[in-house]
């Protein structure tokens, strides 16, 4: 199969998490001619974890709403924009319990709109990144793949099933170049810190109590970042037209048995007691619809773009928890 090469990038929630580490990889390792990165800049936006590119001369960032058509078609226009990866989205499980419509304003209208772009430029390969939630809750054995039916449990992983649709209605209908994957539970360096890792190693960092959902035995695959956004890489040069692929880790961990990795390394690098540290767990009452265990088979992507993830879970998980202690090192220096 013939690589293709993707060089004039569009990239949506740029200055998220993934979508972060995503640009860093591509403009470090990759042959990238233009790299525009759309940013509407909410809560979980941190142009901070860009700083290593910002001064790239292929580097361009605009602050916008993906919502706004004519400002992403404008972009597209004006950089001979050949890819779209779309990251942008609402996806915090606790947030779209409280605030659904926000999530169907991101997450479904939003990749609508963008949808329409490329439905009149229909020489762009639109990428979009989903999530393992839009299948729903396993039980205690077997694993998601690209077969499996939807079931999304909260208002998250039904607005992303429903963009996950209208992809794929967009590819069949209008014929336009649309690829998609699901992704296991990320986790690494610049996550917000809502997420589970990073907020349980906050709060270790600062002496707060760890709060746990109900017994902390709902399993999570998990997936270092840095792993994804190769495993992208490959699909936008070597992923079929209208195919979708779904990347996990292969690191099955229930909550609480992850928690007590995190406090061990907390505790083995900032000399705070092990037991002390396990005081601070709370188990709390349990989030309405919580999915039991997610997993993933990557079989698929694995014999068909050659992509396995290359960084050892436990290796990952320490390199993360230091660069966090060295940020928390930082703000109490200023501080």
């Amino acid at each position: 199969m013939l690589l293709r090469d993707k060089k004039r990038l569009l990239i949506t929630g740029g200055a998220g998490f993934i979508g972060s580490c995503f640009i860093r990889y591509t403009l470090q390792k990759m042959d990238v001619e233009k790299l525009v990165n759309l940013d509407l800049l909410t809560y979980a936006g941190n142009l901070s974890s860009l700083v290593e590119v910002a001064k790239d001369p292929r580097y361009v960032f605009v602050q916008g709403d993906i919502v706004d058509a004519a400002l992403v078609e404008k972009l597209c226009t004006e950089h001979s924009i050949d890819t779209i990866v779309h990251f942008a989205a609402e996806s915090h499980v606790d947030r779209s319990i409280e605030d659904p419509l926000a999530f169907f304003e991101t997450n479904v209208r939003g990749t609508l709109q963008l949808l329409e772009v490329v439905r009149r430029l229909p020489h762009i390969h639109f990428h979009h990144v989903s999530t393992d939630e839009v299948y729903g809750s396993l039980g205690p054995t077997g694993a998601f793949s690209e077969s499996s039916a939807y079931k999304p449990n909260s208002p998250y992983a039904a607005s992303k099933a429903a963009s996950d649709h209208f992809v794929r209605a967009y590819a069949h209908t209008y014929g336009i170049f649309c690829t998609l994957s699901h992704s296991s539970n990320n986790f690494g360096p610049y996550q917000c810190e809502e997420k589970f890792i990073p907020h349980m190693i906050t709060r270790c960092l600062q002496g707060k109590t760890l709060p746990v959902y109900g017994s902390g035995k709902n399993i999570r695959d998990w997936l270092y970042v840095e792993d994804h956004v190769e495993a992208l890489w490959a699909i936008l040069q070597k992923g079929k037209k209208g195919e979708v692929y779904d990347i996990g880790g292969g690191c099955e961990k229930s909550n609480i048995d992850l928690l007590q990795e995190i406090i061990a390394l907390v505790a083995r690098y900032t000399g705070e007691d092990v037991e002390l540290l396990s005081s601070y767990i709370t188990f709390v009452k349990d989030r309405p619809g919580h999915d039991f265990r997610y997993a993933i088979d990557s079989s698929k992507i694995k014999n068909e773009l050659s992509f396995q993830p290359q960084h050892d879970f436990s290796y990952a998980l320490e390199k993360t928890v230091l660069w966090y202690i060295e940020k928390q090192q930082k703000v109490e220096a200023i501080s």
